[in-house]
């Protein structure tokens, strides 16, 4: 079975790494995003999937944007049989959908349909879900609104991050493509159209998605944290300054006035709508992450103070 493979993100590398593995199976070619500059100098980097694809000899395809025609144009003349998709970065034409012989498919990280979209992993725990997955479905022009082929479930654990939930969905993922493949392959692969009951849209996440609100309840403050870790951070301003909050555990006590601050020998308590938070690790605008602890001891907090 010849198949081009559509990723960027790394959540994507061990499905990708289980194609290239896979009998019977030959990646013809990977298309991602193009090289950018990351890091604090700007350097131009490819993504970690294009190295992996280069290192086994794979075709690596990178255009800038999906929709142009000689782009369309360039992916229609592979001879795909397969197209399998996840957390690429772009939209796909009705000329790509069409591409591959056998079936166009999207893996999405979530229960679909809840949590179309960008970032259904932080959705999923900052609303205090208990269980996502990864769903494998056949790809339309809607944003993942195609027919699910199947789904896997995980439990989300109650201290759960973005950051852990996200390698426990990239480990799940190629064992429900694995599935896919083989049903795909002896042509009973189920078709199952999604409910219009229940369908949620999260956008793509920026860092303005982790500023904090502790006018909000201590729980849902603290799932917040657990969402925006590592990456963008829950943070909040002190002094000026912006500092990213990547650990908070809900109390009840004590109770203190929203975004009040109390500095004790276990850390930092930040005060919510119903009782407050004591705070983890954390970083200031500047400075290196550290403990809420050795943080205090470098910065002296007025009882009462307010993080805003």
């Amino acid at each position: 079975m010849r198949v081009v493979f559509f990723g960027t993100g790394d959540i994507a590398i061990p499905s990708f790494r289980w194609l290239l593995d896979a009998p019977g199976i030959e990646v013809i070619a990977l298309v991602t995003q193009p090289d950018k500059p990351v890091g604090r100098h700007q350097e131009v980097q490819p993504p970690e999937i294009k190295k992996l694809a280069l290192a086994h000899g794979v075709r690596v395809l990178q255009p800038m944007k999906m929709r142009a025609p000689e782009a369309v144009a360039e992916i229609q003349a592979l001879g795909a049989e397969l197209i399998v998709v996840m957390a690429y970065g772009q939209i796909l034409p009705k000329g790509v959908l069409d591409a591959a012989t056998l079936a166009c498919l999207n893996l999405h990280a979530s229960l679909l349909p809840r949590w179309r979209g960008a970032a259904p992993i932080q959705a999923a725990i900052e609303a205090g879900d208990e269980k996502t997955g990864v769903a494998v479905m056949f790809m339309d022009e809607g944003l993942d609104t195609g027919d699910v082929l199947l789904m896997r479930e995980i439990a989300i654990a109650p201290d759960e991050t973005g950051g852990t939930l996200h390698d426990r969905l990239a480990d799940l993922a190629p064992h429900a493509l694995a599935d896919a493949v083989a049903l795909v392959r002896e042509g009973r692969a189920p078709r199952t159209p999604q409910p219009a009951e229940g369908v949620t849209h999260v956008g793509k996440l920026t860092r303005e998605h982790g500023q904090l609100d502790f006018s909000a309840g201590r729980e849902v403050v603290a799932r917040k944290v657990r969402a925006m870790t590592p990456w963008p951070a829950a943070s909040t301003m002190l002094s000026g300054k912006r500092l990213k909050i990547f650990a908070a555990t809900p109390l009840a006590e004590p109770v203190l006035g929203a975004g009040a601050l109390q500095a004790r020998e276990d850390g930092l308590l930040i005060g919510t709508g119903d009782g407050c938070v004591l705070v983890g690790d954390v970083q200031l605008e500047g400075k290196k992450r550290m403990s809420a602890r050795e943080f205090l001891r470098g910065h002296a907090i007025t009882d009462g103070g307010i993080a805003n």
